[in-house]
């Protein structure tokens, strides 16, 4: 994998080279004041039926745009958004100022928040097309664009240099920070956050021999052995160990920075037990507010965002730092004294390297472009490659894990409604169950491939729902998601099977087949014919689908985590072909592979990111030349 992967890279390279070149020998020829004519003909004067339009568009959740526009001006753009604070959030904020400034739409869409910025500029287009504007003049609109000076060139020197402002990143650099270090994490977006953000929040953890674990009749060594063979025995079980000893103390150790989590721990889709732990903030903003609030009443850490890091800089056998663009296209070079943490996460929206990564196992019939994922824009590998070009080994890149849970216009899981395992089942477009919800993500995703249409309805009751204005696991109400045409609501399951088009009678019988088996029915206690046995939570509250309201939402499969990537040890030291270390450089989060072998649990990746980073923040900063 290792040679292909460069060699694809030097090849695209090579041709977007001759792309460049065919491009600069047309452009040959046309001189300065063809240039300029074409500027003005951009720029020509356009008109607009003056008022206040609006427009609704989708982003990472529904937004509204409103804009109010003289004759000959755009003078005001408001959103209303709900997106994920630190990813689509600041460009809610930002973009209307700059469509303001440009009188244009010509604003380049923010690394990271790609859904939200077409979102936005979209539903402009749309409201300005309601004051009258051709579909010409929105184009005109899109050609302008704001000037942008190159600032100059800059090195910097840092006792640790964190690539990668996600989970596993920012773990890393609060923990060297803590060990007396001072710290430059590189970020090519505008905020920290990474796929973390985006995430439920669940974070699988047991806190050994406490009352909860036994209630719940879990164990380190449970954790230790759903891990281990929920990834069919492939992960290398130092890395299991250390993922699932240290994942308590990294909970206690959010908790001292000043994280909360609800008491109880809860079923996470894939996770097989009850032990994900979630955090009283939405998403995964939790953690981030956590590492801000900590940067705040600490000095030591600088965050580089809109910085792109492009290759490691090496000095011998030792990584010694790395070169970077800046967002006005500047060098950027950043040197550590000490190590260098890689935590730039996997390839998830890089179709083409996971489409290679999938002729390793041939697992999934396809993840061409019409499966979308989960994950933040930037998920494309980078980091990958920059470890290979400095020698490291890669490790199981053909482990790849869809989730059956994305929303069918963006792949994210926003709009998804469940709240546990225990609280839903799934039923494809004829109204029947198909897998077991309870089980495995692989499976869960391998049987949605086989429905029709590669598409299903999760259903449930009103349990977690009493009064349809409580959050999902994304901060979205229930309410809004049903008032959008994202999630159905229905007094009955007649009326619930015929707002989604599948048979009432098949509907009604597969409830009552499920609710045979939770608790107080004839089957309690007994493992149905797909094979599932969670079917009631440990304290009730999620017990079968017989409370109106009832509730469902559409969901398509979805790529979500990448878990193969670059080889590492325990100390998370990255290794190359001949298992050696290369000196300097650590790596923690999605960017490695080898801890969760061929499918990931669910609620164990935020639990890598925490484990794993601090370790890397450690050893990162104890490491000397």
């Amino acid at each position: 994998m290792k040679q292909n992967f460069i060699q694809k890279t030097k090849k695209q390279a090579l041709a977007l080279g001759l792309v460049a070149l065919l491009a600069t020998t047309s452009l040959t020829g046309c001189s300065s004041k063809d240039s300029t004519k074409d500027a003005a003909k951009g720029n020509a004067a356009i008109s607009y039926k003056a008022g206040t339009y609006t427009a609704k568009a989708t982003g990472m959740h529904d937004l509204t745009v409103t804009v109010t526009v003289t004759k000959d001006k755009i003078t005001d753009v408001k959103i209303d958004h709900q997106e994920t604070a630190g990813i689509g959030a600041p460009v809610a904020e930002s973009f209307p100022n700059e469509i303001i400034e440009t009188q244009g739409l010509g604003l380049d869409v923010v690394t990271g928040a790609t859904l939200t910025s077409n979102a936005i500029l979209n539903g402009t287009a749309d409201a300005l097309k309601q004051a009258g504007l051709s579909d010409s003049d929105i184009e005109t609109l899109k050609a302008k664009k704001k000037d942008v000076v190159k600032e100059e060139d800059k090195e910097l020197t840092a006792d640790v240099v964190v690539i990668g402002a996600g989970g596993a990143g920012m773990a890393a650099a609060v923990t060297a920070n803590q060990q007396g270090k001072k710290v430059v994490v590189i970020e090519t977006t505008t905020k920290m956050g990474g796929n973390t953000i985006l995430s439920g929040g669940a974070l699988n953890a047991v806190d050994d021999g406490s009352k909860t674990a036994k209630d719940n009749k879990d164990s380190v060594a449970k954790h230790y052995e759903q891990t281990y063979e929920g990834g069919d025995k492939e992960g290398d079980t130092k890395l299991v160990h250390t993922l699932t000893d240290n994942a308590w103390s990294g909970v206690e150790w959010l908790k001292s920075l000043g994280m909360k989590f609800y008491d109880q721990p809860f079923t996470v889709t894939g996770g097989l037990w009850p032990r994900a732990h979630k955090p009283e903030e939405p998403e995964g903003t939790g953690f981030f507010k956590t590492y801000q609030e900590y940067m705040d009443k600490n000095d030591g850490i600088t965050m580089l965002y809109e910085t792109t890091a492009k290759s490691l800089i090496k000095d011998g056998d030792v990584v010694t730092g790395v070169e970077c663009t800046g967002k006005t296209g500047n060098k950027i070079t950043v040197k550590s004294n000490g190590g260098v943490v890689l935590a730039t996460g996997g390839f998830g929206q890089n179709v083409e390297m996971r489409q290679e990564a999938n002729e390793i196992n041939k697992k999934w019939p396809t993840l061409d472009d019409s499966i979308k994922s989960t994950n933040t824009s930037t998920i494309k590998g980078d980091g990958i490659k920059m470890a290979e070009e400095v020698g490291a080994d890669l490790t199981q890149m053909g482990n790849i894990q869809l989730l059956p849970l994305g929303d069918p216009e963006t792949g994210s899981l926003s709009g998804n409604i469940e709240h546990a395992v225990e609280s839903r089942i799934f039923v494809n477009l004829d109204g029947k169950r198909f897998v077991n919800e309870a089980g495995r993500r692989d499976d869960m995703t391998l049987g949605l491939f086989e429905q029709k249409d590669k598409t299903m309805y999760i259903v449930m009751d009103s349990d977690t729902y009493p009064n349809g204005d409580e959050l999902n696991n994304f901060g979205e109400k229930m309410s809004d998601l049903v008032a959008a045409g994202r999630a159905i609501k229905a007094d009955t399951l007649e009326d619930l099977a015929k707002q989604m088009g599948v048979s009432a009678d098949n509907l009604k019988a597969s409830v009552k087949e499920y609710n045979r088996y939770c608790k107080g029915g004839d089957k309690e206690g007994k493992t149905d014919e797909f094979g599932r046995s969670l079917f009631t939570d440990t304290d009730g509250v999620n017990n079968g689908i017989n409370t109106a309201p009832y509730y469902a939402a559409v969901r398509v499969p979805t790529v979500h985590h990448t878990m193969g990537g670059v080889k590492i040890n325990t100390n998370t030291e990255v290794l190359d072909a001949n298992n050696k270390v290369i000196k300097g450089l650590y790596a923690a989060g999605e960017v490695t592979g080898g801890i969760h072998g061929t499918n990931r649990l669910g609620g164990n990746a935020l639990t890598d990111t925490v484990v794993f980073g601090r370790i890397a923040g450690e050893k990162a900063a104890s490491f000397t030349k």
